[in-house]
């Protein structure tokens, strides 16, 4: 067995900010490949925070802020070389399968190797530069807790980055009416 990253959504934000969210539970890899020769100022807003902080699922090529350490069988990390393969044909003009299949190769084994030395259920999440030219890739790991501050199960020892609450408001404001007050 190796350890790879699989996608993982604590909140609703990766729907949000991405201009495609990668579903949770993929099998995923930095995908950096992405925006090489490509100038930041030519990025629109959300493929700017996808290069910032998004890790690509290979099934939906969707983002995700948080990837999380799991264990894959030789034949699962063999689907997923085959899968991204031909995701570089489907989506970034690569000639054949055979032609993709080093670079896909090369991007899975880079994942294996970030999460070679992780426990099972370590979230990574990155963070990428531009720097002289040069694109440049920090990695960071967040180790689960025995228990969350909302004690919820799913979470498997992770707390959600935000918590949404509904309120009643009784105040009614009318914008209108507060034109032309200082």
């Amino acid at each position: 067995m190796t350890r790879l990253p699989r996608t993982i959504r604590l909140d609703p934000s990766d729907k949000v900010v991405f201009a495609q969210a990668a579903e949770p539970g993929e099998w995923a890899v930095p995908g950096t490949f992405l925006f090489w020769g490509r100038a930041p100022e030519s990025l629109s807003r959300k493929e700017a925070i996808a290069f910032r902080s998004g890790f690509l699922g290979v099934d939906s090529f969707g983002h995700s802020t948080l990837v999380a350490v799991q264990e894959a069988r030789p034949e699962e990390r063999a689907a997923l070389v085959e899968r991204l393969a031909a995701q570089l044909v489907a989506h970034l003009g690569a000639p054949s399968l055979a032609a993709a299949w080093p670079a896909a190769e090369e991007e899975v084994a880079l994942a294996e190797s970030l999460c070679r030395d992780h426990a099972l259920n370590t979230l990574l999440a990155l963070h990428r530069r531009h720097e002289d030219g040069a694109i440049r890739e920090q990695f960071r790991s967040l180790r689960p807790r025995d228990e969350t501050a909302f004690s919820a199960s799913h979470l498997q020892g992770h707390d959600r980055a935000f918590q949404f609450f509904e309120e009643e408001v009784e105040d009614h404001v009318d914008l209108f009416d507060l034109r032309g007050q200082d």
